[in-house]
Parts: structure tokens; sequence; C-alpha cells
């Protein structure tokens, strides 16, 4: 759902290419947007697995490992950008769909601007009793000053 939908109920063909961002996304990742939220990792949402996989540099370790060695890498790393750029906070920042399908069908590798960090990332987070934040990384949380604190539970 795209955040001006979900935050104000505007509903534009922006939108829809939200959607297929997302889309376009869970295809190249095998995974569900909304998986993140009972799994390990510290994003709450595909949206920002991939932007940290993004802004580190590392867009082909979202794809899925069933495919990440007999893919087109060139292909799949066009869908990342074409996905990430659909899934702008901005609805003024996305691409019209008609650019889209043109992109995704072209031959080689456009040049394609730079997407930018969605503003609604959340991680996973703990509040110490004194005040320090501590993001989920694997099964350990990790405060802002590099303490890891494995956490013990029970089956």
């Amino acid at each position: 759902m795209s955040p001006e939908y979900a935050m104000e109920g505007l509903f534009s063909i922006k939108s829809d290419v939200y959607s297929f961002g997302v889309i376009l996304l869970e295809i190249v990742s095998g995974r569900k947007n909304t998986s993140f939220h009972l799994s390990d990792c510290k994003h709450t949402s595909l949206i920002g697995y991939a932007w940290e996989l993004w802004k580190e540099n590392k867009p082909m370790e979202l794809v899925d490992p069933s495919i990440r060695d007999t893919c087109n890498s060139s292909e799949v790393l066009k869908c990342i950008h074409v996905g990430m750029l659909c899934v702008q906070d901005s609805a003024a920042l996305r691409p019209k769909m008609e650019s889209v399908v043109l992109i995704l069908e072209s031959e080689g590798t456009p040049t394609l601007p730079e997407p930018r960090q969605p503003k609604y990332i959340c991680k996973k987070t703990l509040k110490g009793s004194d005040g320090t934040d501590f993001y989920l990384d694997g099964q350990d949380f990790v405060s802002s000053n590099d303490v890891t604190v494995t956490t013990v539970s029970g089956r």
C-alpha cells in the first residue's frame, strides 16, 4: 500500500506504481513484504531490507538464493533498481508505469536515477533500562555503542 494512501487516503496511478515496485522486489527476493515482521531480520519490511542492501552496494544479496547463481545479473539488478524507484515515498519521484514497462523491456542497462532513502524504514529496537537503544541483529541485540547482548529464550 502506498504511503499516501495509507496515511491520507489519497489514491492515484502512482499508487499502483508503488504496489508494482513491492511486487517486483518480492519476486526478485522470493520473500513477501510482510515476511519481515516475524523474522530475525532487523527490518520490518522488504523495502527497508532492500534499501539497506542498496546503500551498502550489495543489491545481489536481495536475490532469492535459489536463482542467484543462474540468473542474468544485469537484468535482476535492473529489476531491483526499478523496484526501488517505484517504492519512493513521494509519488512525484516514482516513474510512470509506461516508463517502467519501457525500462524493463529495453535491452541493456539504461541510465536510471538513484533512488532516495525511504522515510518509513522501521527497524526492530528495544529500549534498555538505562535508555540505550538496541536493534535486532540475528539472534542478538546490539546497542548503539556496539555492545552485544545475547538473549536466551526457552523452548
